[in-house]
């Protein structure tokens, strides 16, 4: 109960205050693009981005968020890699504001809504065991088309000793991945199929794929540059080689076919040399159209954010791509 007079103004003074303080805070959501003003006059962003999706772009994501909250300490990018099927699926559920997909759109998700610009390149590469002994015939005569067909799509049998002309018995282990991705996809298509049709043991994620072919001396597997070579040394992970595709199937492999560091591997995919796929565009997606927060960070990774893109190990988009993407997005 209330007493009366002085402290009956007061309780509705407080009511009043209460209120004014509650209609003019700023809101704050995931999607929006919330701002205050700064001292200097500046609108200062501020709210939650929140990114899910493919394996291949995760590495480049995060670096990307931590270069913008340098500029805009105000927003939280909350980052979360599942595989490229995962990114479009929360997309299109509204679940996340962004999702991270590393291949071709379909045309029924365009049908639901997805929105997509690219925003860098990679490519994915087929891996074998470091201390495999077919390394030694591999690494100079690499492999040609056929024989990945034969391994994945058709599902053969093959022994390391058929592969490179040896007396082996030693069968090759195929890996391949469980989950839905980008990866997968585009060395799939790279070989003729879709992702239900590759033939292998199944491993979830793009770490799990190269730690399955480093720990089995036998096998055979492919992965996305960024887990292919260290990022820090540029060369190939310590366990894993890259294997060289014979693309002009003359039985060796030229300076151009080299893939032994991510430079030159990122030399061939620029150059052409490297097919497409596996080579790649990579793109960020969201239902209907990019907004608020999400649009402003976006617009971003298309200017300023592209200067990162070589130190962490991708390719930059191309200056036509850039303003194509910036159009899509607009103002």
């Amino acid at each position: 109960m209330l007493t009366p007079g002085i402290d009956r103004r007061y309780f509705i003074l407080g009511l009043v205050l209460a209120l004014l303080m509650t209609i003019g805070a700023p809101a704050c959501s995931s999607g929006g693009a919330p701002s205050q003003q700064t001292p200097g006059g500046e609108t200062e962003l501020q709210g939650r981005i929140k990114v899910s999706g493919a394996w291949a772009l995760y590495p480049m994501m995060v670096r990307w968020a931590e270069e913008f909250q340098k500029i805009h300490p105000q927003v939280r990018l909350d980052i979360s890699a599942g595989g490229a099927g995962k990114g479009m699926a929360d997309a299109l559920a509204g679940l996340v504001d962004i999702g991270m997909v590393s291949r071709e759109v379909r045309p029924e998700e365009i049908e639901q809504g997805a929105y997509f610009v690219p925003v860098a390149k990679d490519a994915v590469f087929p891996t074998m065991n470091e201390s495999n002994p077919a390394w030694e015939v591999l690494g100079e005569q690499g492999i040609q088309r056929q024989t990945f067909v034969d391994l994945w799509i058709n599902g053969n049998t093959l022994t390391w000793g058929e592969i490179v002309g040896t007396d082996s018995n030693d069968v090759v282990n195929v890996y391949t991945r469980s989950d839905a991705c980008g990866a997968a996809e585009t060395w799939a298509k790279y070989l003729g199929g879709a992702q239900e049709d590759l033939a292998g043991i199944g491993v979830y994620g793009d770490p799990g794929l190269a730690e399955a072919v480093k720990t089995d001396s036998l096998g055979m597997g492919y992965n996305n540059l960024n887990y292919a070579y260290d990022a820090t040394t540029g060369l190939l992970v310590v366990g894993l080689r890259v294997i060289p595709i014979d693309v002009n199937e003359d039985g060796e492999v030229g300076p151009d076919e080299d893939l032994s560091t991510k430079t030159r591997a990122i030399e061939a995919i620029v150059s052409g040399i490297y097919p497409s796929p596996p080579a790649r565009d990579l793109y960020l997606v969201t239902q209907g159209g990019f907004q608020g927060l999400a649009q402003e960070f976006i617009r971003w990774i298309l200017t300023e954010g592209q200067q990162y893109t070589e130190e962490v190990g991708y390719i930059s988009l191309t200056d036509a791509q850039v303003r194509e993407a910036l159009g899509r997005i607009g103002n």
